[in-house]
C-alpha cells in the first residue's frame, strides 16, 4: 500500500516537473505594448474595426508594421493617435463614416397589404415572407438594428416606421449593418460638413413594379445618371447607386429624380424637408 502511494507521488512530482519544464521552454512572451494599446481603446468590443473585439484589434495594431488600414470606429482619430504614440508609428487619416438607412418607404409611400402576426424581429420576418407591404426590399421597422447598436444611435421613427440614424451618436461600428437582414443599412462617407447625397432605395424590381409597391422607390429611369457629369451614378438591377467617392454633392441628380428617392442630408439645414427626401440631423 505504501509502495503504491510512493509511486503515485513520484509519478505526480515527475509529471509536474516535466510540465513546468515544457511550459518554460515553449512559453510565448506577450508584447507588453498590447496591454497599453488595449487600455487606450474605448472597450466597446463592437467589432467595427474588423477584429474580434478590442483585444484582437490591439494585438493586430501591435504586430502591424504600419497602422494604415487600421481604424477604431468608436475612438476615431483621437484613439488612433494615442495608439500611434504608444507604438512609435503614425496614424493614417481615415475618412469619417456614418450609417445610412437606404429606405425612404414611409407609411405614406408604402400601403399595408397584410398584417404580420408573429415574432416582431426583422431576422425572423425576412426568413418567412416579404413584409406587411408590397415592397419585399424595404425596412420592416421592427428594430433589429436598434437592439444591435450599443451607442443608442439608431431608432425607429414612429411616424414613418423607418429606422433613423443619429448624426451625433453613430460611431460607424457597423453593428446595425450586420443586424439588418435586408441589407438596407450602409456605411457611407460622412461628407463635408456632414452633407450626404444617396439613393434611399434598394428595390431591384423593374420601374413599374417598384413604383406600384412604393411611391418613393427608385424606378431605374437613368435620369440621374445622365444628369451626373462626375460618373458617380450607376444603375444595377433597376436601381441607382451613388458612389460617394466620386459624388461632388452638386445636387443636380436630386432635381431630376421623379420619385424623390435621392436623398440629401445636411446636419444643420434650416428646412427639415427638402425635395428628394427627409433632410434632418437624425437621418
Amino acid at each position: 500500500m505504501y509502495i503504491a502511494i510512493i509511486l503515485i507521488s513520484l509519478t505526480g512530482a515527475i509529471s509536474a516537473f516535466i510540465l513546468y519544464f515544457l511550459s518554460k521552454k515553449f512559453e510565448v512572451m506577450e508584447d507588453p505594448r498590447i496591454a497599453l494599446v488595449l487600455e487606450a481603446l474605448p472597450g466597446a468590443n463592437c467589432g467595427g474595426c474588423g477584429y474580434p473585439g478590442c483585444a484582437g484589434f490591439a494585438d493586430a495594431c501591435t504586430k502591424a508594421s504600419s497602422l494604415d488600414g487600421l481604424s477604431c470606429p468608436v475612438g476615431k482619430v483621437g484613439v488612433m493617435n494615442s495608439i500611434a504614440a504608444i507604438l512609435g508609428q503614425t496614424a493614417s487619416e481615415n475618412i469619417s463614416k456614418i450609417a445610412v438607412v437606404r429606405c425612404n418607404g414611409s407609411c405614406d409611400a408604402r400601403s399595408r397589404t397584410n398584417i404580420y402576426d408573429s415574432a416582431k424581429t426583422c431576422a425572423i420576418a425576412s426568413s418567412l415572407y416579404c413584409g406587411e407591404t408590397g415592397c419585399p426590399y424595404g425596412c420592416y421597422g421592427w428594430g433589429d438594428c436598434v437592439k444591435a447598436c450599443k451607442f443608442d444611435a439608431i431608432h425607429i421613427n414612429p411616424t414613418t416606421g423607418l429606422a433613423e440614424v443619429s448624426e451625433d451618436k453613430c460611431t460607424a461600428c457597423c453593428s446595425c449593418v450586420k443586424a439588418c437582414p435586408k441589407n438596407i443599412i450602409e456605411m457611407r462617407n460622412k461628407g463635408l460638413k456632414s452633407r450626404r447625397i444617396y439613393v434611399s432605395c434598394v428595390n431591384k424590381d423593374k420601374g413599374g413594379v417598384a413604383r406600384k409597391a412604393c411611391g418613393s422607390a427608385c424606378i431605374g429611369c437613368n435620369k440621374c445618371m445622365k444628369e451626373c457629369t462626375f460618373d458617380a451614378i450607376s444603375i444595377t438591377h433597376h436601381v441607382a447607386y451613388i458612389d460617394d467617392a466620386k459624388c461632388s454633392l452638386c445636387g443636380k441628380c436630386i432635381s431630376v429624380c421623379p420619385t424623390g428617392s435621392i436623398v440629401e442630408v445636411e446636419k444643420a439645414s434650416p428646412n427639415p424637408f427638402r425635395k428628394g427626401g427627409l433632410n434632418t440631423t437624425d437621418n
